[in-house]
């Protein structure tokens, strides 16, 4: 008996081990820390809990910027990831990137694995998708900016109103400082919020071609005078500290947590971080209309990041790469990810399930970054952009907009500059990939 137990044993530590050798592995770059980063590693523990014939390893990789030229030095180095995630204004230097790049349609389809283009929300798709309207990266975290506001210091200051034009909002402000706070607003990632977006808010271009959708050869336009004319009020709004400038990307988030600013513009991808540290009640709008420059709003334009696949890999690495994509875009991992972050639900399946489960109606306002992608059709200067070189550009215009925080430059100047800088970098990336 003691022989059948011991070679029974020894069958079930063979099949074991055997399962572990022929286990596949799959690096996933990422550039999410935080809770963000537990829920991307809570992903993949699901999925590899799930089946037995693929493992996925998800590697912190620092920002955004730092993953997307790590992933490429790592490919030139032949030690590329199969999976990175690469944010929004990467996509052009991704696609330009010859023979990288594993569109996600092309290996779902080659993995057999079904896709359904139609599934996502629009203003995803288009922006990540080749003028033939091949999806080249799989929609991942998407976000929007929204205005977020302290609803306990609103009230306190005297605001009955939660504003929703930038002369309401110049307004509230002065209320928050009157009534004793530091500041009235702030923002986050200033290019994105007050160049990029701004202009797609009021269907202003960014840069000539379909703000680059159309090819190589586009020029910056975003030195207009209602870009410049926004961006010299809040120059004026810091001798009151109406406006306070916090720093770049989410930098100035803990002026808003701390009660230091009652108003903040930035991702509503913050909700997860906003909801664990304000000690006060907090909601979003949308971002204010300026009403001199349109009637009404057009849409917003995303941020956030795509997950890329790079060639190179063993093909037993893209199976698993495909059926993992599969499992991510589900409504049943989306829907979650979604709630939990703050991130828009890239598929209406995943939007339905969240309405359903009563998230929406329990949580005001936390549809607020759906309706403001999905507010009116995009147009050519909504539907995002395409920028070679963006990474670099957007340092340009972090740079310049400082400038005019500082008093050192005046807007008209300091968007000049941009606009020259930047269009040489445009040039250079032109001349790279040619």
């Amino acid at each position: 008996m003691k022989k059948f137990l011991q070679i029974g044993l020894f069958a079930s530590l063979s099949s074991l081990a055997i399962s572990a050798v022929a286990q596949t592995e799959i690096q996933w770059w990422h550039a999410m820390g935080g809770k963000n980063g537990e829920l991307i590693q809570g992903m993949a523990d699901k999925f590899n809990a799930s089946q037995n014939k693929y493992k996925i390893n998800p590697v912190f990789k620092g920002s955004y910027a730092e993953t997307m030229t790590g992933a490429i030095a790592a490919f030139r180095a032949k030690q590329q990831p199969a999976i990175v995630q690469v944010y929004e204004v990467g996509t052009a230097t991704m696609m330009y990137a010859k023979g990288a790049v594993y569109s996600v349609e092309k290996l779902m389809k080659d993995n057999n694995q079904p896709f359904d283009r139609g599934a996502f929300v629009p203003a995803v798709t288009s922006y990540y998708s080749t003028p033939e309207g091949e999806l080249l990266s799989m929609p991942f975290n998407s976000s929007s900016p929204v205005l977020w506001y302290n609803k306990d210091a609103l009230n306190k200051a005297g605001v009955t109103k939660v504003p929703t034009t930038w002369d309401e909002v110049g307004a509230a402000a002065k209320k928050l400082v009157d009534s004793g706070m530091k500041c009235g607003l702030s923002v986050g990632f200033q290019s994105w919020v007050l160049i990029e977006n701004y202009s797609a808010w009021h269907n202003l271009p960014i840069g000539t071609l379909e703000n680059g959708f159309g090819g190589l050869g586009t020029q910056l336009v975003f030195n207009n005078e209602h870009v410049k004319n926004r961006l010299a009020t809040l120059a004026e709004w810091t001798k009151d500290k109406r406006f306070v400038y916090g720093g770049r990307a989410g930098a100035s988030l803990p002026m808003f947590t701390n009660g230091e600013c009652g108003m903040w513009i930035n991702s509503s991808a913050y909700y997860g971080s906003i909801k664990s540290q304000a000690k006060f009640n907090f909601g979003q709008a949308m971002m204010p209309l300026d009403t001199s420059v349109a009637k009404a709003p057009q849409n917003s334009i995303i941020g956030g990041a795509t997950l890329w696949v790079l060639q190179g890999r063993p093909a037993a690495e893209y199976a698993g790469v495909a059926e993992f994509l599969s499992f991510l875009i589900s409504p049943e991992v989306q829907a979650p990810w979604a709630m939990e972050s703050g991130y828009v639900p890239i598929t209406k399946a995943a939007s339905d399930l969240m309405q359903s489960q009563g998230f929406y109606a329990n949580n005001p306002g936390t549809d607020t970054a759906v309706k403001e992608l999905s507010l009116n059709p995009p147009t050519a200067n909504s539907k995002g952009l395409r920028f070679g070189n963006f990474v670099q550009i957007r340092d340009v215009i972090n740079e310049e907009m400082e400038a005019i925080w500082a008093g050192t430059k005046t807007a008209d100047k300091a968007m000049n500059d941009a606009v020259d800088r930047g269009n040489k970098l445009l040039r250079r990336f032109e001349q790279s990939v040619q």
